[in-house]
C-alpha cells in the first residue's frame, strides 16, 4: 500500500507540475504580442551532450549546424561528447564516457578504466507557439552498449527571462522511479524493463527496439533563467535519479536531487560551467561551439580585374591571357578555342569553389583582350581529363556585374537578370574536338604540383583511449598528360600518442583493419600513397578510372572504377573493384601475406531535401564480408558537409564489440583555414571503433568526387556570400 501511496502522489505531482507548467505557458502568452518570446536566449550542452540543463535534457534544440564539443568529470564518469545540429528538428550527438572505478576485462592491463561508447538523438515534435510548448522525443545511449540507455518525452516553454522544461523518462531516465508506466495496461511487457542500471554491456552496438518505452517512468525538469549580467544564464534542475543503480553496479550518494550551474557565454564559442550536482559534486567544464554553416574567414584573393572598354583588334598573345586567367581566376587553360562570334576557354577550376566566381572573374578578363566581334564566352569545364559541362555566358551584361562587395548603389542592372541569361549545358562526346572551331591556343598537359600540409589521425573508442597523431604531410601529382598523372603522399610523424597502445583486440575475421596501430606507430617518415591513375570518358554519361600502386596506408593494389552519372541528375551509379594486398607496418614497400578482393555498387542520390545526399553501396569489404553501407550527409551553404553511415554485413557475431561498423563524418573545404580560396577539401571522422568487419578501401580517387561539377546546383554556392560580404 506505501507503495501504490507513494505512485499516486508521483503521479499527483506530475499532473500538479503540469498544470502549473501550462499556466505559466498561458500567463506568458497573454503576456507578449508574438507567438513566443523572441529574446535570444542561449543554449548549453548536458553532462551527457546535447542540449539542455545540466543532467537532463530539454526541448531546445541548437541553431542549425552548430557543432559542439566538451569534455567533463563529474566523478566516476569522465565525458568526451560531440553534438550536432544537422536539421533545424533533429540533433545527434556521441559521447565516449570512462568510468574511472571499472576495469576493461578484456584487457590483461589492470590499469585500463572501462570506455563506454554512446549515440544520442533527440527529435522535435512541435514548436513553440504562444499557447503550446515546445515539445521534443529523444533517445539515449542508442545502438551502445546500452549502459546509460533511455527514452524522454519532454516540453519547453518560455516566459520572458525563464526557461521552463518537464519531462517524462524510461530506462536510465527513471532510476530512482517506481512510477508505473502507462503503457503496462496496454501490453504487459511495457511494466518490466531487464536490467534497469545494471547492464554489463555485452559487446553493444545493437539497436534493441524491444526495450523502447518499457519499464517504470522517472520524472525530470527544471528552469533556466537569464540573469541581467550580459551572458550569464542560471540554471535549477530536478534530477530523480538516486545513483544507487548505475551501471556497472555503481551506487553514489546523493545529498539533493536537485542540480545548480551557472553558465557563462564567454565568446561566440566558448561557454563555461560551474555547477553543484547530486548534492555532493562540482563540475567545471567548457563547451567548444561552432556554427558550421557560417564557418570562413576574409580572403586576400587577387582583385577582380577592372573592366576596361573592348579594344578594336583581339589579342594574339594567348600564353599571356592563359596565365592571367589561372592567376586570378583559378582556370588552367587547356585550350582556347574560337568559333565564329563565340569563345571558348577549355580548362580546369583550380582555386575557387564557385564556378560564378571563376567564369566572372575570367569573363572580365576576356572582354579586356578580345574585340566587339565575340558576343559571349564559354567556358567548358574538365576535371582530370574528363568533359563535364560547358557555361556559356552573353558578354553584353558581363562588364557590367558589379565587382565583389560592391554596394547595391553601383549596380547599373539586377543581379537576377544576368543570372537569367546564363545556362549550362552537357558537352555530347562526340563534339569534344569541334573540328569546325579554330585553337587559338593548346598548353601542354605535362605539369608538376606540389603541397605542404598538416594531417591530424585519431582512434577513438579503443580501451587505449583516445589516441591521436599530428604528421605533416607533402603531396605530389605529376601529370604525364590529360587523363593521367603519378600522385604520392609522405607523411612525416610530428607528434604522437600511439607509442604506448598495445591492445589488440580479439578479432574471428582476417584483420582487415585492427592492425591499425601498428601502421602509426615508431614510424617517422612513411609513404601513405603512390599510384598512377588514368580516366576516360566512355560515352556522354559513361566515365572510367584505372589506378594501381600504394592505394593507401595499409594496402597496395590495382582497382577500377566506372560510373554512368547523366548531366544535372539527381541519381548517378558507380562500380569499383579492387584486388589489394596489406602492407608492411613500416610504411615502405614490403608486403603482408594477406590479400584480398573488394568492390562495391553504389548509389548515389540527391534528396532534394535538405541537400541531403544519400548513398547507398552493395557489395564486399577487405575482411572478405558481405553486406550494405548507407551514408547520409548534408551540404550546407558553407561547403561543409556533415554525414553519418553504417554498414551491416555478414560477419555478424564475428564482428565483436561494436557489432556493426559506423561513424560521423565532416568533409571541410580547405580555404577555411587559409586567407586564399582553394577548392581542396579535408575529411574528419569519428568511427566508435575499428574493427575488421565493414572495412572499405581508403581510395584517394573517386569519380563522383572528380564528376561533382556536373551537378549544377553549386554554380552559386559560396560566391554569393563572398558577394555579401
Amino acid at each position: 500500500m506505501a507503495v501504490i501511496r507513494q505512485q499516486r502522489v508521483l503521479v499527483g505531482s506530475l499532473v500538479l507540475i503540469s498544470a502549473s507548467f501550462c499556466a505559466c505557458a498561458g500567463k506568458a502568452a497573454l503576456a507578449e504580442d508574438a507567438d513566443v518570446d523572441t529574446g535570444e536566449h542561449a543554449v548549453f550542452q548536458t553532462d551527457f551532450g546535447g542540449v539542455g540543463l545540466l543532467q537532463k535534457p530539454t526541448a531546445r534544440m541548437a541553431p542549425l549546424a552548430r557543432f559542439s564539443g566538451q569534455y567533463l568529470r563529474v566523478d566516476p564518469y569522465e565525458n568526451y561528447t560531440l553534438s550536432f545540429q544537422p536539421f533545424e528538428w533533429a540533433e545527434v550527438g556521441l559521447r565516449y564516457t570512462e568510468i574511472r572505478n571499472r576495469r576493461y576485462r578484456a584487457s590483461d592491463d589492470p590499469d585500463r578504466n572501462l570506455l563506454d561508447k554512446g549515440f544520442d538523438a533527440k527529435f522535435r515534435l512541435l514548436e513553440e507557439s504562444r499557447f503550446r510548448p515546445s515539445v521534443a522525443l529523444g533517445f539515449r545511449d542508442v545502438g551502445g552498449t546500452g549502459l546509460f540507455s533511455g527514452e524522454y518525452l519532454v516540453a519547453s516553454k518560455r516566459f520572458h527571462d525563464f526557461d521552463f522544461s518537464l519531462g517524462v523518462g524510461w530506462g536510465y531516465f527513471s532510476l530512482g522511479s517506481d512510477i508505473t508506466n502507462p503503457l503496462g495496461t496496454v501490453m504487459d511487457r511495457f511494466d518490466s524493463r531487464a536490467n534497469r542500471g545494471r547492464s554489463d554491456g555485452g559487446l553493444g552496438g545493437e539497436f534493441n527496439f524491444g526495450s523502447l518505452f518499457v519499464g517504470p517512468i522517472g520524472l525530470f525538469g527544471g528552469v533556466q533563467y537569464r540573469t541581467p549580467i550580459d551572458g550569464l544564464y542560471a540554471q535549477l534542475e530536478y534530477d530523480g535519479n538516486d545513483y544507487q543503480n548505475e551501471p556497472q553496479n555503481n551506487a553514489f550518494e546523493r545529498d539533493s536531487p536537485f542540480n545548480v550551474g551557472l553558465r557563462y557565454r564567454l565568446t561566440d564559442w566558448i561557454s563555461l560551467t560551474a555547477a553543484w550536482e547530486r548534492g555532493n559534486q562540482a563540475r567545471l567544464g567548457a563547451t567548444i561551439t561552432v556554427n558550421l554553416a557560417e564557418i570562413g574567414q576574409p580572403k586576400a584573393d587577387p582583385p577582380e580585374p577592372r573592366v576596361n572598354p573592348a579594344p578594336e583588334r583581339t589579342t594574339r598573345e594567348w600564353s599571356k591571357v592563359s596565365r592571367a586567367l589561372a592567376a586570378n581566376a583559378g582556370v588552367r587553360v587547356s585550350r582556347i578555342l574560337r568559333e565564329v562570334d563565340t569563345l571558348t576557354v577549355e580548362g580546369e577550376p583550380i582555386k575557387y569553389r564557385a564556378l560564378a566566381e571563376s567564369e566572372l572573374r575570367a569573363s572580365r578578363i576576356l572582354h579586356n583582350v578580345t574585340a566587339d566581334e565575340f558576343s559571349e564566352f564559354r567556358f567548358r569545364w574538365k576535371s582530370v581529363g574528363l568533359q563535364l559541362r560547358e557555361d556559356v555566358l552573353p558578354r553584353e551584361p558581363l562588364p557590367k556585374l558589379p565587382f565583389l562587395g560592391a554596394t547595391t548603389d553601383t549596380n547599373e542592372f539586377h543581379d537576377q537578370d544576368f543570372r537569367q541569361q546564363v545556362y549550362a549545358q552537357d558537352v555530347p562526346r562526340s563534339e569534344e574536338q569541334r573540328p569546325t572551331a579554330e585553337t587559338l591556343y593548346e598548353q601542354d598537359p605535362q605539369s608538376f604540383y606540389y603541397a605542404v600540409t598538416p594531417g591530424y589521425k585519431q582512434l577513438f573508442g579503443g580501451p587505449d583511449g583516445y589516441l591521436q597523431q599530428l604528421i605533416g604531410r607533402l603531396t605530389l601529382d605529376y601529370r604525364t598528360d590529360e587523363n593521367g598523372w603519378l600522385s604520392a603522399v609522405i607523411a612525416a610523424n610530428l607528434w604522437s600518442t600511439f607509442e604506448g597502445a598495445d591492445f589488440l583486440g580479439p578479432s574471428q575475421l582476417p584483420r582487415a583493419r585492427t592492425f591499425i596501430k601498428r601502421y602509426y606507430q615508431d614510424v617517422d617518415v612513411g609513404l601513405y600513397n603512390l599510384q598512377y591513375s588514368r580516366t576516360r570518358r566512355l560515352a556522354d554519361d559513361w566515365y572510367a578510372l584505372a589506378y594501381a600502386g600504394i592505394l593507401e596506408l595499409m594496402y597496395t593494389g590495382v582497382g577500377g572504377e566506372l560510373m554512368y552519372r547523366p548531366f544535372d541528375s539527381w541519381f548517378a551509379l558507380g562500380f569499383d573493384a579492387n584486388y589489394v594486398r596489406q602492407r608492411e607496418f613500416d610504411q615502405r614497400f614490403g608486403l603482408r601475406d594477406y590479400a584480398t578482393v573488394t568492390g562495391h555498387a553504389t548509389a548515389y542520390m540527391e534528396t532534394g531535401i535538405k541537400d541531403v545526399l544519400a548513398k547507398v553501396s552493395v557489395g564486399r569489404y577487405l575482411a572478405r564480408d558481405v553486406g550494405v553501407t548507407f551514408d547520409f550527409s548534408r551540404r550546407f551553404d558553407s561547403g561543409i558537409r556533415f554525414g553519418a553511415f553504417a554498414t551491416f554485413t555478414s560477419a555478424g557475431d564475428k564482428f565483436g564489440e561494436g557489432s556493426f561498423d559506423k561513424g560521423l563524418y565532416l568533409n571541410i573545404p580547405m580555404d577555411f583555414f587559409y586567407n586564399t580560396s582553394s577548392r581542396e577539401k579535408v575529411s574528419l571522422l569519428y568511427r566508435p571503433l575499428t574493427r575488421d568487419g565493414g572495412a572499405k578501401l581508403n581510395r584517394r580517387y573517386q569519380l563522383y568526387d572528380l564528376t561533382s561539377d556536373r551537378d549544377t546546383d553549386g554554380y552559386w554556392r559560396g560566391f554569393e556570400r563572398s558577394a555579401d560580404e
